[in-house]
């Protein structure tokens, strides 16, 4: 199964992407995350184009917003198991500084906020990473996540 991170920006930090894939390379073989970064543009409109133009053919795409329905740890990984099940292609689109423009919020299945918290979308995707490894140890019962 795949999981494509879709996220606005480029030239990350070091401490950035050294945390994203300390995440995604604890990931079991058979679920990988692969991370599209998408060069910022002049305004929302602009980069929800290149997030749409970015979206895989049959995709399911998630746009993570902060005022996106809240999930839980446990909540996620009910989401991992079903798309594992349905053999879906999830595709988490994480926003510009300024978030989603209104066509990707329009064309997502799902609006989602990883916290109540304002996150900075670099910091986005290193959570995202762990979350998405924390729900795996959870389906796994690997004793990572700890309840």
């Amino acid at each position: 199964m795949r999981v494509t991170i879709l996220a606005i920006g480029h030239k990350m930090p070091s401490w950035i992407q050294e945390g994203f894939h300390e995440y995604t390379r604890r990931m079991p073989p058979e679920i990988r995350v692969e991370l599209t970064e998408l060069k910022p543009g002049k305004d929302k409109a602009e980069e929800g184009g290149r997030i749409l133009e970015a979206l895989p053919g049959g995709a399911t795409l998630i746009a993570l917003d902060e005022r996106g329905k809240a999930i839980t740890t446990q909540g996620l990984s009910v989401m991992l198991s079903e798309w594992m099940r349905d053999a879906c292609h999830p595709v988490l689109a994480i926003g510009g500084a300024d978030g989603h423009s209104d066509e990707v919020k329009a064309r997502a299945a799902k609006l989602v906020s990883l916290s109540v918290l304002t996150l900075p979308h670099q910091l986005v995707r290193v959570v995202l990473a762990e979350q998405l490894y924390r729900a795996w140890t959870i389906l796994a019962r690997h004793p990572y996540h700890r309840e």
